[in-house]
């Protein structure tokens, strides 16, 4: 048993390949490793390891991507005009601030997700946000986060050291016991091949529209904070001395690379 290191190991998690001796186990390594046991359908196997089994996983796999399409093509708000409406007028507002916003046909997970809106009075994005921080594998979505306000301001609730909430306070401590020099906040560029995956670095002391200008979104922003002082495998555009910093103009408008991971996602 890898939990325990005690008894005999009777049980695998299809999911980590942990191997345990009794429920208890099971639920401390899950805890532990945050692992929901649910085996993995998209995880990378080589040809040498390739089974029959595979083989068959992957075309049940396909046959369930192919239902879900179809389901969410047939859903009523696909083809309802109003949906449609708001969709368009979202994205010609974000086109008039140099935003490129692109969404996903119903029935993936980012559009099922989404809640941004845009306050016409206001002239004015509220923004569906989420904020990862990888150094402690942590997740928090934020919902109606202005344009207006600075990345700083919106990260405050949960890395600053004195307004932070103390339950977030202690998740992140990573965070908060940093420097808020060493805070990085970098957003994934979309539009790139999966073995060539870059960030841009944000900065903190603007607003979330100046920061998402230039820039193409799908869906909703999703910011990456990591601190300088760690290492992470996150290479920043220009940064890596292998290519110049980004263009915003030279970004593709290809979307298959993000469509076959939401289509996993939302299968």
């Amino acid at each position: 048993c890898e939990t325990c290191s005690k008894e005999e190991a009777k049980y695998r998690c299809p999911r980590c390949m942990k191997y345990s001796c009794s429920l208890l186990c099971v639920k401390k390594h899950k805890l532990a490793l945050s692992c929901n046991g649910v085996r993995d359908k998209t995880a990378f196997i080589s040809v040498n390891e390739f089974t029959d089994l595979n083989l068959l996983s992957d075309y049940r796999f396909l046959e369930d991507v192919g239902r879900t399409a179809d389901a969410a093509a047939r859903h009523c708000i696909v083809h309802s005009p109003a949906t449609k409406r708001l969709l368009y007028c979202l994205r010609n507002k974000a086109r008039g601030c140099n935003i490129e916003l692109k969404t996903l046909p119903v029935g993936f997970t980012k559009r099922r997700e989404n809640s941004t809106t845009f306050n016409s009075m206001e002239n004015k994005f509220y923004w569906h946000l989420k904020l990862v921080f990888p150094h402690c594998n942590a997740e928090y979505t934020l919902k109606g986060v202005p344009d207006d306000k600075t990345l700083a301001d919106i990260l405050k609730p949960y890395i600053d050291p004195v307004e932070s909430d103390p339950v977030v306070c202690q998740r992140l401590k990573i965070y908060t016991a940093s420097p808020q020099s060493d805070v990085r906040i970098l957003m994934k560029i979309e539009n790139r091949s999966r073995n060539s995956i870059r960030y841009n670095e944000l900065d903190a002391s603007r607003s979330l529209l100046d920061n998402l200008k230039g820039k193409v979104i799908i869906e909703y922003p999703t910011l990456f904070v990591v601190l300088k002082t760690l290492k992470n495998d996150m290479v920043v555009l220009g940064q890596d001395g292998s290519e110049p910093a980004e263009n915003s103009d030279s970004e593709s408008s290809s979307l298959s690379s993000v469509e076959e991971g939401e289509i996993r996602d939302s299968s």
